[in-house]
């Protein structure tokens, strides 16, 4: 068999138009495997990973935009699936809440609608409010016992050493009053104690140690302040006196404070007159801030301990003569 020859010229020829052809489909082989374009990678790099792309141990993924399980959107390679930018939120505008498994099985977070934080309560429960332990009092007593032209003088954070002082001026003028006592004073002076029921007074339960604010204390605190407080004065009198009252530290009474002491048999003792004698302010203004503020029926509120209560002593030497020139009777609180 006789091969034919091809000239030189068209040898050249037909070899550079192969290569040519060759070239060609290769760039189209390359392009059916969806290589991006320089266009698609500069989106890429400009989209930041949103919340649903980034891995548990904090990494980033490098893919923009993950599509959620069940979405039915194509592969994350197509080459024809643009990049969403991400909202305000971090999360694609269109697509569906990820259904990541570190995210909350409940409903997704609205684009528009915040959802207010929840105070845990007590027991830690997330998602239940906790009831407020701070609501104010609604029986606390602020009257006497018979109405009219009396007066209540109370007395608290004692026994100290003006008690004994305070009682022979109420027994001076035949006058009667309420000891609201530090349960710890109580076990410290018991004689004291002692004479104050046996001259006719009565007694009241002011916590063991006055602690302030009280409403901060937990709920067994204050339990134990009232109940403790209660059975140690109790114990110094001994006979098993009545306590009627307690009296909250700085009269800081809550609802709850007051059911706490009506569980244990008492109720919650207030005031209308407080001369703030306990700061010391001079005994002339003890004395004018009784005689001005108050009213037939109120209760004064004194103090024969916590501190040097002189001044104390030194106005009830003037107010004692004062009521009864008023016509003021003594008598107890309501109860």
């Amino acid at each position: 068999m006789v091969k034919a020859r091809i000239p030189a010229p068209r040898r050249s020829l037909l070899l550079g138009a192969s290569a040519l052809l060759g070239t060609s489909a290769l760039l189209a082989g390359c392009a059916a495997q969806g290589s991006p374009s320089a266009a698609g990678d500069a989106a890429h790099r400009s989209v930041a990973p949103s919340a649903s792309t980034t891995g548990a141990a904090g990494g980033s993924s490098s893919v923009a935009a993950r599509p959620t399980p069940g979405e039915g959107g194509e592969s994350p390679a197509s080459p024809t699936r643009s990049t969403p930018a991400p909202s305000a939120s971090g999360t694609s505008a269109s697509a569906a809440p990820s259904a990541s498994p570190y995210a909350s099985p409940s409903a997704a977070p609205s684009a528009t609608r915040t959802a207010a934080p929840v105070r845990p309560s007590p027991s830690g429960t997330p998602g239940t409010a906790a009831p407020s332990t701070h609501a104010p009092a609604t029986g606390v007593l602020r009257h006497t016992a018979s109405g009219g032209r009396t007066v209540a003088l109370t007395f608290d954070d004692g026994p100290g050493p003006a008690t004994g002082r305070v009682l022979d001026l109420l027994a001076q003028y035949g006058a009667k009053a309420t000891f609201c006592e530090i349960g710890d004073n109580a076990k410290t002076h018991p004689a004291a104690v002692r004479r104050i029921l046996a001259e006719g007074h009565r007694l009241c339960d002011h916590t063991v140690d006055h602690p302030q604010p009280m409403h901060t204390q937990s709920h067994e605190q204050q339990v134990a302040e009232i109940g403790d407080a209660k059975a140690d004065i109790e114990k110094a009198a001994g006979n098993a006196p009545e306590i009627t009252w307690w009296r909250a530290p700085g009269g800081d009474f809550t609802a709850e404070n007051e059911r706490i002491g009506a569980d244990l048999g008492m109720k919650s003792l207030g005031w209308t007159v407080d001369p703030r004698d306990w700061s010391r302010p001079g005994v002339q203004a003890i004395v004018s801030n009784v005689q001005q503020n108050l009213r037939p029926g109120g209760v004064v509120l004194m103090h024969d301990g916590g501190g040097d209560r002189s001044q104390t002593v030194a106005a009830l030497e003037q107010l004692l003569p004062w009521l009864v020139s008023q016509g003021y009777a003594f008598d107890f609180p309501q109860s």
